[in-house]
């Protein structure tokens, strides 16, 4: 059980030594990951289809 506490208390203490983002760089940080996700999403929804218009009209040759 000592060895557990011995550990906790280490990630204790590095966890303190973490230079945490600001609410600026945070909200800056989220905003482009989401927007980064849209954007994929979008790319691959597009792609997508354009890969199944190709599909179907291969197949009704």
């Amino acid at each position: 059980m000592g060895k557990i506490t011995d550990f906790l208390k280490k990630v204790v203490s590095e966890m303190r030594k973490v230079s945490w983002p600001k609410r600026k760089e945070l909200t800056k940080y989220t905003v482009v990951v989401i927007s980064t996700v849209i954007f994929m999403a979008v790319y691959f929804f597009v792609v997508d289809l354009g890969i199944s218009g190709v599909m179907k009209w291969y197949t009704n040759l």
